[in-house]
């Protein structure tokens, strides 16, 4: 899939001269392999801001929020890693955990995205 993007925004006319990195930045897209992961950010901030709603008990693991950094405890670790919702959040964790302060402390959602965009420390 990354190889159809890839050859899409060659299409556009006047990029075919640039880079993939440049034609994205240009194009306001991101590559396919972190388009999930900074749906899941969103997501987070969203949820750790209260701007939506979300049941965030989960049987085996307890969510703490200290200062901008979220911890994960886990009762049973072997139970966690069989659920794909909570593997999502685990790996979701790594990556929120590496955004500066600026970034996790934006006003609000479109804030966050804009400041996540121009943010490298949570590549891929």
């Amino acid at each position: 899939m990354e190889q159809v993007q890839r050859r899409a925004t060659k299409l556009v006319e006047g990029f075919k001269k640039f880079d993939y990195d440049t034609r994205l930045k240009k194009l306001g897209l991101t590559t396919l392999e972190k388009r999930p992961i900074r749906c899941d950010l969103i997501e987070t901030f969203k949820i750790l801001t209260d701007r939506e709603k979300q049941d965030l008990i989960c049987d085996n693991v307890i969510i703490i929020c200290v200062d901008i950094h979220i911890h994960l405890k886990s009762k049973e670790v072997e139970s966690i890693s069989g659920q794909t919702s909570l593997a999502s959040v685990l790996s979701t964790v790594k990556y929120w955990n590496s955004l500066p302060e600026h970034v996790v402390s934006a006003s609000s959602v479109n804030c966050f995205k804009n400041h996540l965009d121009s943010c490298t420390e949570w590549g891929v």
